[in-house]
């Protein structure tokens, strides 16, 4: 992976680390913090780097292993880098009898990512996702907050021609 899609400068992650170390006080004390926590420290970050979980078990006083458990159990905590902009394919069961396969095979073909991966200019993060709660729309996409919905494989370039 490139250095653009991670905190690896020092600099950065450093003051990442500072403010995160600070946002976490208010959560010391709170009976079930750890979520808000986790919250708070990927809106720093963006995402869940191994340096902001061990500060987070370290502030909170709560083992590694539980945090890991936590933020690799729910969908909306990453422990990877993600993309500028992140696209979430429903797999539910109508948007699947609707032809999303062939929406995420589009993507995956024109993004030139796998899902759960990120592409090489960071700006795509390809993801699927067991339901959108968009049906009636089937076969639905979310790009970032937006939904996109009743697709079909010949959409994908002219949406994503608006990410450019």
């Amino acid at each position: 992976m490139d250095n653009q899609n991670c905190c690896c400068n020092y600099g950065e992650s450093n003051n990442n680390l500072i403010m995160a170390k600070e946002e976490l006080k208010a959560f010391k004390e709170m009976e079930g913090g750890l979520i808000p926590a986790l919250h708070k420290v990927q809106d720093i970050y963006g995402y869940l780097p191994e340096e902001a979980l061990k500060l987070i078990s370290e502030e909170l006083d709560v083992p590694i292993t539980d945090i890991y458990g936590v933020a690799s159990f729910y969908s909306l905590f990453s422990l990877v880098p993600k993309g500028e902009h992140v696209v979430s394919v429903c797999l539910g069961t109508a948007c699947y009898v609707n032809g999303t396969q062939k929406i995420l095979d589009k993507l995956s073909e024109e993004l030139e990512v796998k899902v759960g991966k990120t592409t090489r200019d960071g700006k795509f993060t390809l993801q699927s996702t067991r339901c959108i709660g968009a049906c009636g729309l089937a076969p639905v996409i979310m790009i970032d907050e937006k939904v996109y919905g009743r697709l079909i494989p010949n959409d994908i370039p002219k949406i994503l021609k608006d990410f450019e």
